[in-house]
């Protein structure tokens, strides 16, 4: 181990070339063994180095024992300058030029320098010279080149440097080589080329695969990724994570918890990566079987949230779209090291649940403390003032965030302004807010106004926010239903035709109500707006029908305005009838006896269903939780936790 006299000076071999020279006769053996010992010796020291002035020790070292010419000592001074950022051309590229033969090593050492540093062209006129001058690459060239490439997302430069190894020759087996290959492609964007030079490769490790199973799960190609998964000879914990992070990051919570799944029955180790992948397949889903299933397997691995910080907030954020505020914040309290993302991620929590005091009660306790707020922090503050009403607290909040805490204000940070006075019904001042923000607005924005002109029926400014919805993003076909659903609660019947022709002009189709319910030992039911296919349709359309009907001694009647079609009441009254969480609910309540019904939807609860989840609460005594695609509801006693608001 070396040792360090201070801060800058060091302790070196005393063994020197010229004392082996001078000394009387050595057999060439002993002289050899005694350099390769001092080669090795100086080399270790120069891996300890830590400041620049230590490698100029070392390096005076080097020449006052004769091994100024030694390319492999050298090599690895380069090597340390180039870790201790000294700019190449200076003081690397003069120890370079004094080695009269310089080996490929050697000039890779430079090559990557400058790869790493830039600029990325003197690498590659490095790399000419060295041809030129006759001396041959080795791997290691080849790999700081393509690295750099990646960098620099220069594929037409990485394409070159691919033809060199092609002329030169040698490489095509190299497997370290085709692997910075593909992921040079890969980062480039070309994953075509990177999936050719994969099924050219003689040889390929987990890496290889792992690279491209990567790939394609970000570029959202997951039947390709889920297929090499299932070719790879040996799954290690990484190429498992790959896929189980995939599918999560793809939007297919099921198959990350099947996956996971089949890792855990192939006694495949986890670590935090694995279950973060696998915790926000869990939040996705928002079953809580499985995110007490997931809880449990963090602790036996552990990395329980006690004293893993980074899954502590993962798991908080989980139980929170799980539908459980109350455990969420149990697993917050009892973290032994909290950060902002623990402290947002129950903020952010809080203010999905409406529990806007619990969200601004617990942001003032954190700005106490040393953590300071991040541009997390204040969208979810923000979203609890928006979802509570409180629109004075808002304001206030927003001004502060630079001046008091320096998180200069955002899209997202807009958006969520927009959607508080909007949903508050101050609607011209929202669009006068847009209409100052300092950078162009972004689809959130003008869908937070869209949104708030639904609630206060505002087709005029609803049109303004539309219009850009439509250059900005075209094919979504939400921004055409919700501006059609709008003229259609105003009347305006013309106007539905015309936007109900564009969609059709442009090809967009709905995507259908789904709502999911957890049954009996954690399975998922699905439900889709009017089917009727589930194995339970005749029990749980007359549960419905019963329930409804008791229903109406309470005063309901259907809210006919949610349906955005011309059509006669009584088809009104049966579409409504068929929405996706009534069927879950109806489900629910048949076969979760005495326990919490929790229901997802992957759109917003109407307000029709809303009102029959309030009364199902209040003549069945249970408690329903919906989290819809804005936020939570809990409906209990005959009352939501939204207040109504939403």
């Amino acid at each position: 181990m070396v040792k360090f006299c201070t801060k800058t000076s060091l302790i070196f071999p005393k063994t020197s070339c010229h004392q082996l020279q001078t000394q009387s006769f050595i057999p060439f053996s002993v002289r050899q063994e005694h350099k390769n010992i001092l080669e090795s010796r100086l080399v270790s020291i120069l891996h300890g180095c830590a400041h620049i002035n230590q490698a100029k020790q070392v390096h005076a070292h080097i020449v006052r024992k004769g091994l100024d010419q030694c390319c492999y000592v050298l090599t690895k001074l380069l090597r340390t300058l180039t870790k201790l950022d000294v700019p190449m051309g200076s003081y690397p590229r003069l120890v370079f030029q004094q080695v009269e033969y310089p080996n490929p090593f050697l000039w890779t050492a430079l090559i990557r320098g400058y790869a790493l540093q830039g600029p990325l062209t003197e690498s590659v006129l490095l790399y000419n010279s060295m041809r030129r001058r006759g001396t041959g690459p080795v791997s290691f060239t080849f790999t700081a080149l393509f690295k750099a490439c990646s960098a620099a997302l220069d594929v037409d430069l990485g394409t070159q440097v691919h033809a060199q190894t092609i002329l030169v020759g040698g490489f095509g087996s190299d497997l370290y080589v085709g692997n910075t290959l593909i992921d040079m492609y890969v980062k480039c964007g070309c994953l075509d080329c990177g999936r050719r030079v994969f099924d050219e490769m003689q040889d390929r490790d987990v890496i290889s695969w792992t690279s491209l199973i990567v790939a394609y799960a970000k570029s959202g190609n997951i039947e390709a990724a889920s297929e090499l998964f299932d070719g790879l000879p040996t799954k290690d914990m990484v190429a498992w994570t790959a896929m189980v992070s995939g599918y999560a990051q793809n939007a297919k919570p099921r198959e990350a918890l099947e996956a996971f799944e089949r890792m855990q029955a192939a006694g495949v180790k986890t670590d935090e990566v694995t279950l973060v992948g696998v915790i926000s397949a869990c939040a996705q889903l928002g079953a809580a079987k499985y995110a007490n299933w997931v809880r449990d397997v963090a602790e036996q691995s552990g990395l329980g949230p006690t004293s893993n910080v980074v899954v502590g907030s993962a798991l908080i954020d989980m139980y929170a779209k799980c539908g459980s505020v109350e455990d969420a914040y149990k697993v917050f309290e009892k973290m032994e090291e909290k950060n902002v993302y623990s402290y947002s991620s129950m903020i952010v929590g809080f203010a999905m649940h409406g529990l806007a005091d619990a969200a601004l009660e617990l942001f003032n306790g954190m700005v106490k403390t040393e953590i300071k707020p991040n541009r997390v922090t204040f969208i979810g503050v923000l979203t609890a003032c928006s979802h509570a009403g409180m629109v004075e607290q808002g304001k206030q909040l927003f001004a502060m965030m630079q001046e008091c805490y320096g998180v200069a204000p955002a899209d997202d940070h807009y958006a969520c302004m927009v959607d508080l006075l909007g949903r508050a019904g101050r609607l011209e001042e929202a669009l006068n807010l847009v209409k100052l923000m300092p950078m162009n607005p972004h689809g959130a924005v003008w869908g937070a106004l869209l949104g708030s002109c639904r609630i206060h029926g505002n087709p005029d400014i609803a049109w303004i926010a539309a219009s850009h919805l439509f250059e900005l993003e075209p094919n979504n076909i939400g921004n055409y239903i919700l501006l059609s659903n709008i003229y259609a609660s105003a009347g305006m019947w013309d106007d539905v035709s015309k936007i109900r022709k564009l969609m059709r002009a442009k090809g967009l189709k709905k995507n259908p109500g789904c709502s999911w319910v957890e049954g009996k030992k954690g399975i998922i039911h699905e439900f889709f707006a009017g089917d009727m296919s589930h194995p339970k349709t005749r029990v749980i359309k007359q549960a419905l029908e019963d329930l409804l009907d008791g229903l109406k001694y309470l005063g309901y009647q259907p809210k006919l305005s949610c349906v955005a079609y011309d059509i006669s009441d009584e088809e009104k009254k049966r579409l409504l009838m068929s929405h996706s969480e009534k069927l879950a609910l109806a489900f629910g309540l048949l076969t979760s006896a005495g326990c919490t019904i929790r229901i997802v939807k992957n759109l917003r609860i109407c307000e029709d269903c809303h009102s029959v989840m309030c009364g199902a609460s209040q003549i069945t005594g249970r408690e329903i939780v919906v989290r819809d695609n804005m936020r939570f509801h809990h409906f209990r006693n005959g009352t939501c936790s939204c207040g109504n608001f939403w």
